[in-house]
């Protein structure tokens, strides 16, 4: 029977609820007469803003209460940013759908004075090249403070925590000399303005799924399963699923800093077919940004999780295993394709 409301569960930051919404819109265009809610439900990430993500440990930090929501049939889908989500999902749910992806790079954003009008007029610090010896920058990312450690290992790098509007404020009232966010979290809610320069992915590698947005449900759903399936978007959800499988390898967490991206690229520009070719950087690093490991690896879409595999052992085999095996204090080794302590 054809369902009349529909429940989408969401977290209920600014930003989760730009993509909660933006979802709804979607599914509206397609289906008129439906009704959607959303089930706004507060995470142990949400509730827990004093202590760097890296302390709190475990996995699923901002997905855990909605997806025993969803197994409570409190909501028929829950909508995540891709960044959050762990890479094994509880009994009876899965990720069906991983939308068009937003720029997955990292923004770096300075202070300004700002006009009469949204925009900055004025910026002290214009690049991130810029950055005084021994400048603030704020960021809850092992990732991203690893990487610019490697860098500029003068730097001080501070916990920033909490939404996109109260890390922005903090940044006004002169905390931290530059923050740093992703940048489409920044887009999505109208403020490119605040960013100072967008970093290439060759001076901070994006976190795996960043700036996608994924939509999970139960997987004997087949409704919800139906009514979502047009929002899928081929090329991210290829690019994307490579980069989880290279996490899924590495049992990677909160605790350590790693990276991934993937894009679609044409192998041969004048070689005549052109067909399209799976091009993945992932990078393993240590906490004090003092020893980072990179691998590259490129093939046929078509073998997008065995090329995140692929490049989970190569990452591996140049060192990123004495990183893990530090900071997770265990023996890390492949058994059957998975990661066993």
């Amino acid at each position: 029977m054809k369902k009349k409301k529909v429940v989408i569960g969401t977290r209920g930051s600014k930003l989760a609820l730009w993509q909660a919404e933006w979802v709804k819109s979607e599914l509206i265009k397609l289906n008129p007469d439906l009704t959607i809610e959303l089930n706004k439900i507060k995470t142990t990430g949400d509730k827990i803003l004093d202590v760097p993500l890296a302390k709190v440990g475990g996995k699923g930090l901002f997905v855990k209460e909605i997806e025993e929501a969803l197994l409570r049939g409190e909501a028929d889908l829950a909508v995540h940013s891709m960044k959050d989500v762990p890479t094994d999902f509880p009994k009876g749910l899965y990720l069906a759908v991983i939308c068009k992806r937003e720029d997955p790079r990292d923004a770096f954003i300075t202070a300004g004075v700002r006009g009469q009008g949204s925009g900055v007029s004025e910026r002290k610090i214009k690049k991130f090249k810029d950055l005084p010896q021994g400048a603030t920058v704020g960021t809850s990312s092992l990732r991203r403070s690893s990487q610019l450690l490697s860098i500029r290992p003068d730097l001080k790098i501070s916990q920033l925590r909490g939404n996109l509007d109260t890390r922005l404020r903090k940044l006004d009232e002169g905390q931290f000399d530059a923050i740093i966010l992703a940048a489409a979290g920044v887009k999505r809610l109208g403020w490119a303005d605040r960013i100072t320069e967008t970093i290439e992915p060759s001076i901070s590698l994006p976190a795996i799924g960043q700036g996608a947005v994924g939509i999970e449900c139960r997987i004997d759903d087949e409704f919800i399963n139906k009514l979502i399936a047009p929002l899928n978007h081929n090329e991210t959800s290829v690019c994307v699923r490579a980069e989880r499988a290279c996490l899924k390898k590495l049992e990677g967490g909160c605790q350590v800093p790693i990276a991934a991206h993937a894009k679609l690229g044409i192998r041969g520009q004048g070689s005549g077919k052109n067909p399209e070719l799976l091009i993945i950087d992932g990078l393993v690093g240590s906490v004090s940004g003092d020893r980072i490991i990179k691998s590259h690896v490129e093939g046929n879409p078509k073998d997008a999780e065995s090329l995140g595999l692929k490049l989970a052992e190569d990452l591996l085999s140049k060192g990123a295993k004495e990183i893990l095996d530090e900071v997770y204090g265990k023996d890390i080794r492949p058994v059957n394709g998975e990661i066993a302590s």
